[in-house]
């Protein structure tokens, strides 16, 4: 049993420590407030200028696109018919950020469609290096939107990043090549912009 002599103490003991705690928890929090959240994958100014979205624009879907890129051996137009390997048959599935899927992309040309029954095709504008040598490059496409309501609609523009895998470079493609295929594995955030 607590005499008189100590409650008193005892009393100014639990407001000191109660006192300390709720100042440490204020400086805490105060400390915090100034200290911004992490940039999201997106942000423009992380990623390189070339495949950089004008300003006036809105995210308005984010994916992670999951899937397999069909090459071919052949003359390239698109690199002054240049042998190489050409991407004929992309396939993939795109999730939102809580991995729920959400969309198919496909092409050519690249088409990619929402389960609402909206959809974008994309054609390149930019194109970034991406670190590693086996993984795609970033892209900027614009984006030309089909008339169906959905979030896909109005679609301006499409980055891909994040990308891993894709490219196989020790499989040969020359004019003895002509007419080989292969099909890697690849995946890629694939971000959707439109008019603010």
């Amino acid at each position: 049993m607590k005499t008189p002599k100590t409650a008193p103490w005892t009393h100014s003991k639990r407001t000191a420590v109660a006192l300390a705690f709720v100042t440490g928890a204020t400086a805490l929090m105060a400390g915090c407030a100034g200290v911004k959240a992490p940039p999201k994958e997106f942000a423009q100014e992380q990623l390189d200028d070339r495949i950089q979205v004008p300003a006036g624009h809105v995210v308005a879907l984010e994916t992670t696109a999951v899937g397999v890129l069909n090459y071919e051996c052949k003359a390239n137009p698109a690199n002054a018919g240049a042998i190489g390997w050409v991407i004929v048959k992309p396939q993939a599935e795109l999730v939102d950020r809580t991995g729920k899927a959400v969309a198919q992309y496909v092409g050519p040309p690249a088409t990619w469609t929402h389960m609402d029954g909206s959809s974008v095709v994309g054609t390149q504008v930019a194109l970034a290096p991406r670190p590693g040598a086996s993984n795609l490059a970033y892209q900027l496409s614009t984006g030309a939107s089909s008339a169906t309501p959905g979030v896909l609609q109005n679609i301006t523009y499409i980055q891909r990043i994040k990308t891993k895998g894709g490219i196989e470079l020790t499989k040969a493609c020359t004019q003895t090549d002509v007419g080989d295929k292969q099909t890697l594995p690849y995946q890629a955030d694939y971000i959707f912009w439109k008019a603010a």
